[in-house]
């Protein structure tokens, strides 16, 4: 049986008299790709953003590694190896490429660095052309690559990706996702959070639907794709 990572119970987040999250119940177990997807405004970033410690649950639990992680920073989550890419990027933009890297690996203090630099970069062939490139002048797929490389040089045990398609190309959208699915098969552990439902779908082994704060269904991705109840909701049909 898989171990469970990160499971969250009963999750509750208020912003002021405004309740973004109710209750909402998930986990994600080692080796698995877990879509969770729903409208804009479902409550998914809210629910990443407690999970990461950036905003306080009023109710419910998070355990991490089999161990709450309620009321911890994202700081301190990180050095458990659970790690965000958050929605906009957030990249260093007066810095290099390669120095945005060595920014994701500031918790680390291996010989090891420069080697998986080298390996993002075997991901990401399109940085290394660029190493020496200010993160700034980049394009929003490209920041897009460099967030998610820097998120990898922190050895996460869960990667938690928000919305990594959002306001990209459709080429770069496809070319994301193609990077999702090669970090996953390369022994990453994923929690991706997308309102691209059907890519989103087709790349998990299991999914969320998230309405209203809520989670309303769950269970086998491809199931869940299949189900007219998604695909009249988030799929245009």
């Amino acid at each position: 049986m898989a171990k469970t990572l990160l499971k969250v119970t009963g999750l509750k987040v208020a912003y002021g008299g405004i309740q973004a999250v109710k209750g909402a119940s998930f986990e994600v177990n080692e080796g698995e790709l877990v879509s969770l997807i729903g409208a804009n405004g479902a409550g998914k970033t809210t629910t990443l953003k407690a999970i990461t410690g950036t905003q306080p649950p009023k109710d419910g639990s998070i355990e991490f590694l089999g161990r709450s992680i309620k009321g911890q920073g994202p700081w301190d989550l990180v050095k458990q190896g659970l790690v965000m890419v958050p929605e906009g990027r957030g990249t260093f933009t007066r810095m290099t490429i390669t120095e945005n890297l060595q920014m994701g690996a500031y918790i680390r203090n291996d010989t090891k660095i420069d080697e998986d630099i080298e390996k993002v970069f075997v991901i990401f062939p399109r940085l290394k052309e660029r190493r020496n490139q200010l993160a700034g002048t980049m394009s929003g797929g490209e920041q897009q690559m460099l967030a998610m490389g820097r998120a990898l040089m922190a050895q996460p045990k869960v990667l938690l990706l928000d919305e990594p398609s959002m306001g990209l190309s459709p080429i770069m959208v496809d070319k994301i996702f193609e990077v999702v699915e090669d970090i996953h098969k390369r022994g990453t552990t994923v929690l991706l959070v997308e309102q691209n439902a059907s890519r989103a779908l087709q790349l998990a082994s299991r999914g969320y639907v998230m309405d209203s704060g809520e989670i309303t269904m769950g269970g086998d991705a491809k199931k869940l794709l299949e189900d007219p109840k998604v695909r009249a909701a988030y799929l245009g049909e």
